[in-house]
């Protein structure tokens, strides 16, 4: 890729605005991320353009967040497709960020700049897990005149219910410094309700905005705050009074106004918080847990009131932890890497949610998300592991020792990892005996997993506090890993499959990933044992799995093929248990089957999987070869006509949709990074995380 785009990239990145048309980038998001804080607080655009639709939850229920300008008396749409008779204005671009989504519009003779910002640093854990994400209006005259312009916005009360026919309420709060507004549902059900396709509908939405900023504010039925604003520009009636009651009974929205009497050329901004209180938001064996931002005692207003004094330094370091990000996976994988890996970045964060166990520590607590709603779901942490390792290794680790403890509490009864712990946010655990089994597939992803934690950090220190139970994980693989049973891998929706090759394959990488954490332990027979049995299951592997020009699908299938995604780990963790050439044929292979829109997963159908086609691209062994093995990922992001968050399950023929959207998985397109030694180190090796958050798991 040509230095200027690089360029480009990061001066958008920095700058947050492209400042003309002729600066937009060709990416079109499937869905472009707007509040992308958790499973619940996560609100999408599903259009090419803000005002084409309503916002959506990730599952496509409307959660309505709406915005409009009045520029000399004339309003104009700038966020939503309502209301009709008001003229939309001129999106001009739109670019998404590792943490911010920015449109551009031109309304009238001026320009307005939205940003959402959702300060996701990953090394900040204190701020990555506060549930806030910020909106501002920047605004500057197009003509050199000075224009009145008023800046309005509202939101539903759908973003505080599973269904509209839910009764709610709402007040003002007093905060100091701010105009703080709450709603949430009338009845609090807290954790009653777990799930796939729901909605939290316990908890507290805010919004707030800084008294010096002189805004308006109220709760009103949407037609009537709307007409208020586009009639005069404010908003004169007071609360309404009329609640409990139903979020689609005249559709109470809370609204702000802005009014900044005179733009010129000089940018004049306004901003918003939007943050939501879930009280607790996982229950844990029983337990329900506080969110992580309340670890020092922080209430709801202490959370708005340190939002607000961070706003000016967390938008300059978003702005520089973007730009870096970018510019670095622009060097690496080239700028359409660059842009499906932002994109990935909102969407890995916006399924994971940060809480306190019962003795402070912080745990990362994921859900997967459109396929069954399942809660730590071991191969979806896997899959999405590489963008942890990268920006830092301890969320891994978080994301890991609920399972781990779990493994080894006496409750779990089998040798090899469980694949859950419930159905999210309820991470009870399940009866095991009816919970999905893939003994193999998650027996070598945490192995795998935990040996990518070492290599990131440098010590084997976190493996070492679950040593007996690695070992017992160890010893399983090697007694039924090399020539796996009749058994699910994680592509179950595939069906079970006996002597699968690429499933072998990750337990032999994963045997040699625990004989390197027992040698940086000082167990130095029991590492040589272990890269022994590896070593010599690798050349039987090579035997079993040869297919002429390529390798099997399934040891005893000749004709047939799948990609050998879980090969990638022999690179990044400096395996070297097969030869190159394995890596370079394959990747040939795929190059022969694939379409625009990439390669198909195997032979038996024609979709794929983004995640792990990003990983076999990583493969490659030069930056040409890689963009374009990632060609076809790119490609799909772009141009599918399913606009959903980005799906990683997917047709090459066609690039629509066939299954899954919004999975955390998606972090999978990091692995790229971790091939790459010096920017993995530089990644990795940073300062640990924030000053109070040094806990001890």
């Amino acid at each position: 890729m040509k230095l200027k785009s690089i360029a480009l990239l990061v001066l958008l990145a920095l700058t947050g605005t492209a400042k003309a048309q002729t600066l937009q980038t060709a990416f079109r998001p499937p869905a472009v991320p707007l509040v992308t804080v958790d499973p619940y607080f996560s609100i999408w655009s599903f259009a090419d353009h803000l005002t084409y639709d309503a916002t959506r939850h990730w599952t496509g229920t409307r959660m309505t967040l709406q915005s409009m300008v009045r520029v000399d008396g004339t309003p104009y749409r700038i966020m939503g497709d309502e209301p009709k008779d008001v003229t939309p204005a001129q999106q001009v671009s739109l670019h998404v960020f590792p943490t911010r989504t920015v449109y551009e519009f031109q309304a009238g003779d001026i320009f307005v700049t939205l940003t959402f910002l959702t300060p996701d640093l990953p090394r900040e854990i204190d701020i990555l897990s506060r549930p806030v994400t910020y909106l501002t209006w920047e605004i500057h005259s197009l003509d050199a005149k000075q224009h009145r312009v008023q800046i309005y916005f509202d939101n539903s009360a759908e973003l505080v219910v599973n269904t509209p026919d839910e009764t709610v309420t709402w007040e003002s709060e007093t905060v100091p410094g701010l105009h703080v507004l709450r709603m949430g549902s009338a009845t609090q059900p807290i954790l009653a309700r777990a799930g796939d396709n729901t909605r939290i509908d316990w908890g507290y939405l805010y919004v707030a905005a800084p008294v010096d900023e002189s805004p308006q504010s109220t709760v009103l039925s949407e037609e009537k705050a709307i007409d208020e604003f586009t009639s005069n520009g404010h908003l004169n009636s007071p609360i309404d009074t009329h609640m409990p009651r139903a979020a689609s009974d005249n559709w109470p929205v809370i609204a702000f106004a802005f009014s900044l009497r005179t733009v010129g050329v000089q940018s004049i901004s306004r901003h918003l918080i939007l943050a939501y209180d879930e009280i607790s938001p996982v229950e844990y064996f029983g337990k329900q847990l506080r969110p992580f931002w309340q670890h020092n005692g922080v209430s709801a207003g202490d959370l708005l009131q340190n939002a607000e004094r961070d706003y000016a330094s967390l938008t300059a370091a978003s702005q520089k932890f973007d730009a870096e990000l970018v510019a670095d996976l622009a060097r690496v994988g080239g700028e359409h890497y660059a842009e499906v890996a932002a994109l990935a970045y909102r969407q890995a964060f916006a399924a994971n949610k940060l809480a306190i166990d019962p003795n402070g520590n912080p745990l990362m607590f994921l859900k997967e998300i459109s396929s069954c709603g399942c809660a730590q779901t071991a191969d979806v942490i896997y899959p999405e592991s590489p963008l942890f390792l990268l920006v830092n290794p301890r969320l891994l680790e978080y994301s890991l020792v609920p399972l781990l403890d779990y493994a080894q509490s006496g409750q779990w009864p089998y040798s090899w990892a469980p694949h859950d712990l419930g159905t999210y946010p309820l991470d009870n655990g399940r009866n095991p005996a009816r919970m999905e089994s893939m003994p193999v597939e998650e027996t070598g992803n945490m192995l795998l997993m935990i040996a990518g934690i070492a290599k990131a950090e440098g010590n084997a220190e976190f493996a070492s506090r679950y040593w007996p139970l690695l070992n017992k994980w160890a010893d399983y693989l090697k007694a039924n890993g090399l020539d796996p049973g009749d058994q699910l891998c994680t592509d179950d929706f595939t069906g079970l499959l006996s002597h699968n090759a690429n499933l072998s394959l990750k337990a032999i990488e994963a045997l040699d990933g625990y004989a390197m954490l027992a040698q940086m332990l000082g167990k130095t027979e029991e590492s040589a044992n272990f890269r022994q049995t590896a070593e010599a299951y690798a050349v039987k592997w090579m035997q079993m799995a040869r297919d002429r020009d390529h390798t099997r699908l399934a040891f005893d299938r000749p004709d047939t093929w799948s990609q050998k995604y879980n090969l990638v780990w022999d690179r990044v963790l400096d395996l070297h248990l097969f030869p190159p050439s394995l890596a370079q044929e394959e990747l040939n292979f795929y190059r022969s089957r694939s379409t625009a829109f990439g390669f198909p997963l195997d032979n038996r159908a024609a979709f794929t999987k983004l995640d792990w086609e990003s990983w076999s691209a990583a493969l490659a062994t030069s930056k040409s070869d890689f963009i374009n093995l990632f060609s076809g990922v790119y490609n799909f992001a772009q141009r599918t006509p399913t606009r959903v968050p980005l799906s990683d399950w997917y047709w090459t023929v066609d690039g629509t949709q066939t299954g899954f959207q919004t999975r955390p998985v998606v972090g999978g397109v990091y692995m790229e990074m971790l091939t790459d030694p010096a920017i993995w180190k530089k990644w990795a090796s940073r300062e640990a995380v924030a000053k109070s958050a040094h806990t001890h798991l």
